[in-house]
């Protein structure tokens, strides 16, 4: 007995010992391998200029021409390397995402909270995305397609005689439709405007430079931040003394989730991770928005096309007097491909942000320990080799799936975005109210210009005019009786008749305010 303890004993101890040097060994050929080809940029800003003042495309197609598809740099205070193929990707995000965990500028974290799910990727991630997902399944949001169809088509009609930013007043929309499934009908219009006015503060702070000088946009949103928690913690003691909600929203499913200990989820870790969901469901879906009322000005034969296959189901719900099924949200075929090949041609979040937890090696080079690591989905997206013509919208292209890991607008793995479907039906909602109910007119002399860069998003021009004109005939606005040199005209129509040519008539007030290019959204609705 006691010499089969001690054979074993030695056994354990030779099989350490052989790991051991096994391991030292691989990591001692590892520091020998070199690392990817790139430039560092100056000392400690390293290309963090270059990345923020140029064109995203041009940043990183000019590298990965230069270096090849793993390049290195440093951006943020950071080393990097940089992966733009779709194997690369799939290592970093599925295969061997054991290898390297999400992170992300400090400041970041600081705005939206450390608890927030996508800092984590332990047992707690898995947790917090299991109680998203069941939030934002296809079954829960059944429920939720009617109310988020009314949020569509009100925030349509709000927006009544004011010129707006396009991007901003989506953002506005995003907001809304995420308080809805966060909160459903359970919260009071006060709260909701309370919430509103803290987010949009912390919003603005969150790219801008991380110095907590006073009345600055970072300080600003540091306080903002501090009182949407105390507005969620008053929201969460509100929920709590209440009889158990009959139909469940997420703030449900955090209040009332137990493990198997019976501990509940703490207060910040609830409140992080609400304000989490709603900056992952905001410019996003915000941004493909107006990307999408953009690409449908620029293929007016694919908006006749998109506005067909919606007046169908329009006029099968009594010409709007039904509201959208979730059935009609699955049955819009054009439509979704329309929107996926917005999400590839806009490629909102063009990458991730990783960093390797050890030494990786990868096609012979070294990812050092501590670098970040991030997989750019811009350029696999716009490759050629993937997409035939990757510059030009074709929504054609998605008739038949794209090649695995060559499309990845919601990212990949378990860090995926969970919340795709609910930011699909917000697009289908306000789509169909959008050319169903408006008539879009594109005219263009000065071009303006939308920008989606790698960090954030930059909209230049774009502002829209939203003005309801009660009439029995669309109206249309003209750019000269303005001075306006480029305008979007979006007449809304009654009936079928009214898609036809009408006589032009000035039907607005010509002493509001213009940016280029102007967006003018019209409704005809007789009375």
């Amino acid at each position: 007995m006691e010499i089969s303890c001690s054979i074993i004993i030695f056994t354990s101890l030779a099989l350490a010992l052989f790991s051991y040097l096994v391991i030292r060994k691989r990591g001692k050929q590892m520091r020998k391998l070199p690392l990817p080809p790139g430039s560092m940029g100056l000392p400690y800003i390293g290309e963090t200029f270059q990345l923020y003042s140029q064109d995203p495309n041009v940043f990183f197609a000019s590298r990965l021409k230069k270096y090849g598809e793993i390049f290195k740099t440093h951006v943020l205070g950071y080393p990097c390397v940089m992966l733009a193929s779709p194997e690369a990707a799939r290592m970093v995000l599925v295969s061997e995402a054991h290898l390297f965990k999400p992170t992300y500028p400090r400041s970041k974290e600081q705005m939206i909270g450390p608890w927030a799910l996508f800092f984590h990727q332990d047992d707690y991630h898995a947790r917090i995305r299991k109680l998203v997902q069941a939030s934002l399944s296809p079954e829960s949001l059944r429920g939720l397609v009617h109310q988020i169809e009314g949020t569509a088509a009100a925030i349509l009609r709000s927006w009544d005689g004011h010129a707006l930013s396009t991007f901003q007043v989506m953002k506005k929309l995003s907001f809304h439709v995420g308080i809805l499934v966060i909160f459903g009908r359970h919260l009071s219009e006060q709260r909701k405007k309370a919430l509103e006015n803290n987010y949009f503060i912390v919003d603005k702070g969150y790219n801008s430079f991380p110095t907590n000088f006073p009345g600055t946009l970072f300080s600003n949103a540091i306080k903002a931040r501090k009182r949407l928690r105390e507005i969620l913690n008053e929201i969460m003691k509100e929920r709590r003394e209440k009889e158990a909600v009959v139909e469940k929203d997420l703030l449900s499913c955090f209040v009332e989730w137990r493990d198997e200990k019976g501990e509940q989820l703490r207060d910040e870790q609830i409140s992080d991770n609400i304000i989490g969901v709603l900056f992952a469901a905001q410019d996003t879906t915000a941004s493909v928005l107006t990307w999408i009322v953009k690409y449908l000005n620029d293929n007016p034969k694919l908006l006749m096309e998109v506005k067909a296959e919606q007046m169908a189901i329009y006029e099968s719900n009594g010409c709007g007097r039904q509201p959208l099924t979730w059935a009609q949200t699955r049955s819009m075929p054009l439509t979704h491909r329309v929107i996926l090949e917005s999400l590839r041609m806009a490629s909102i979040i063009s990458f991730t942000f990783r960093e390797a937890v050890v030494d990786v090696e990868y096609k012979g080079y070294l990812i050092p320990k501590g670098w970040k690591v991030m997989p750019l989905f811009r350029n696999i997206h716009h490759n050629s080799e993937f997409y035939s013509d990757p510059e030009k919208f074709d929504s054609s292209r998605f008739e038949v799936s794209p090649k695995p890991n060559t499309f990845m607008p919601f990212g990949n793995g378990v860090h995926s975005c969970p919340g795709n479907e609910i930011a699909k039906l917000e697009m289908f909602s306000f789509i169909h109210h959008l050319v169903t109910q408006y008539r879009l007119a594109l005219n263009w002399k000065d071009n303006g210009t939308i920008s989606s860069t790698c960090m954030y998003s930059r909209w230049l021009g774009l502002t829209i005019r939203w003005s309801i004109v009660h009439s029995l005939f669309p109206s249309t606005v003209s750019p000269s009786d303005f001075g306006v040199q480029s305008t979007y005209e979006i007449v809304r129509a009654s009936d079928k008749q009214v898609l036809e040519e009408m006589p032009r008539r000035t039907v607005c007030n010509k002493t509001w305010h213009i940016c280029v290019p102007l967006a003018i959204f019209t409704s005809t609705t007789p009375k």
